[in-house]
This record gives C-alpha cells, structure tokens and sequence, in this order.
C-alpha cells in the first residue's frame, strides 16, 4: 500500500498561520491605501453635494426614530439605576449632575455610533456590496463616472457630519428622559434641573465628546464602504460585507473610546 505522505495544505496549522498572517497586511495596506484615496477625492473637484445631502438624509433623518426612542429610555433607565444608590447617601441632589456627566461625555456618543454602525454600517457595506456584485460600480468606471467619489466620498463624509449631530440629539432626549423621572421622582424644576445639568461640564467634555462623535462617524462610512466597495463571492459577499461592517466598526469604536478618553485626560 501507498503510504506516500497525502497531507494538505489545510492540515497543516503553520500554513494557516501564515495565511491569515500574510491576509492581515494585505487587507492592512488596503485599508491605508483606501483611507489615503478617500482624503484625496474628497478635496478634489467635482464635488457630488447633491449626493451628499441625500446620504445626510439617510444617515440622520431615517435614524431619528430610533435614536430618539433609545435616548430617551437610557436617560429613563440610568436615573431609575442610580437614584436608589444615591438615596442611601441621601444625595439624591447630585442626580442632575451625574446624569450629565455620564450622558454627555460617554452615553450620547457611544449609543449612538453603536447604533448608527448596526443601522447605517450594515446598510452602507450591503448596498456597495450589492452594487459591486452586480457589476453597477464596474459598469460606472466604464461609463466614465467617478464611483469612488460618488459612492464612498460621500458616504463617509455624511455619516462624519451626521453622526455629531445625532450624538447632540440623543443626549437631549436622553436629558429629557432624566428630568421627566427626576421631577415625578423629586419635584425639581425644569430650569434647577439644566442649571444643575450644565455645572460639572466644561469645554473640555464638550470637545472630547464632540470629537468622538467626529471620529465614530468616519469610522462607521470607513469600515462600511471599505467591506461594501470589496466584496465579492455574490449574494454571500453582500452578507459577509453587511456584517463585517458592523463587526469591525464597533470594536473600532470602543478602541478610539479608549484613546480618546486617554488622550483628553492629559489635558485636564
């Protein structure tokens, strides 16, 4: 009999290992080549504002209902959690204030580039994805239009520009939610409530919150244009593009969380 080594490629774990090492920095310099080619169109004429403001539309006003129902239950939530362990201390004063404080500089940002990475990331990557498996961006190139200008440009600058916005909102609604269950809870005033609601912030809080809003928003157009704009393999690429676009963007989004609260800390 033939004992003839028949071992494949697939048994052996030191191929494998080198394959996904070797797949790591492909898609690692595609990645930077891509990141590097979209600051590159999106200051060179001509510029698609009418597709921008459509995909603004999308991003932020067909996430509205959403956004605007998990603001307003987080702000409900984190007050009913906290009020029971500042009764004990009899500081149920400081509700206002610690309410603002974890809404405002973490909550508002972080719900809210979650949110918008599952919603609008999975739309992003399924769309392009189904375009590019259909042969609609081949069919662009032939055609002479810019592909990557009209469809990833603009992607990522609307969801850049939107996603601060709809941050903003959440933490209003959120803050809406709180007084709503402060007030049935401790009597206090709508404008006690804001003036105790504003006290702990500063500019610094606003700023980094802003800037993480900033940088979420790029992040979830990136990751969900870079998985759509490669996909292949047909309607299983459209899915794999749609759910590693959400992957990828999330836990990219608590790695900048980290650096960004890190980062602004030092400047305290």
């Amino acid at each position: 009999m033939d004992t003839a080594n028949t071992s494949s490629p697939q048994q052996n774990p030191g191929s494998k290992l080198k394959t996904r090492v070797a797949d790591f920095f492909v898609d690692l310099y595609r990645i930077g080549g891509f990141t590097m080619r979209f600051f590159k169109e999106a200051f060179v004429a001509p510029f698609e504002f009418q597709e921008l403001i459509r995909q603004c539309y999308q991003v932020g006003v067909r996430s509205l209902p959403l956004i605007s129902l998990t603001g307003f239950i987080i702000g409900i939530i984190f007050t009913k959690q906290s009020r029971p362990s500042l009764l004990e201390f009899g500081a149920t004063s400081w509700l206002p204030s610690l309410v603002s404080i974890a809404i405002l500089k973490a909550l508002a940002p972080m719900v809210t580039a979650i949110i918008a990475s599952g919603k609008v990331g999975s739309g992003i990557g399924a769309e392009l994805g189904s375009m590019r498996v259909t042969e609609q961006i081949d069919a662009m190139e032939v055609s002479g239009t810019n592909p990557f200008k009209y469809l990833v440009v603009t992607r990522v600058l609307a969801t850049t520009i939107t996603i601060p916005l709809l941050a903003t909102y959440t933490a209003l609604i959120a803050l809406l939610g709180a007084y709503l269950n402060i007030s049935a809870n401790e009597g206090i005033s709508y404008s006690a409530f804001m003036g105790e609601v504003f006290e702990p912030i500063d500019f610094i809080d606003i700023d980094q919150s802003l800037i993480k809003a900033i940088v979420f928003g790029f992040t979830i157009g990136l990751v969900g244009c870079y998985q759509g704009y490669h996909s292949n393999k047909g309607t299983e690429g459209v899915g794999k593009a749609a759910n590693n676009a959400v992957v990828i963007a999330m836990f990219l989004i608590f790695i900048e969380e980290i650096l960004i609260v890190q980062i602004t800390g030092w400047f305290r």
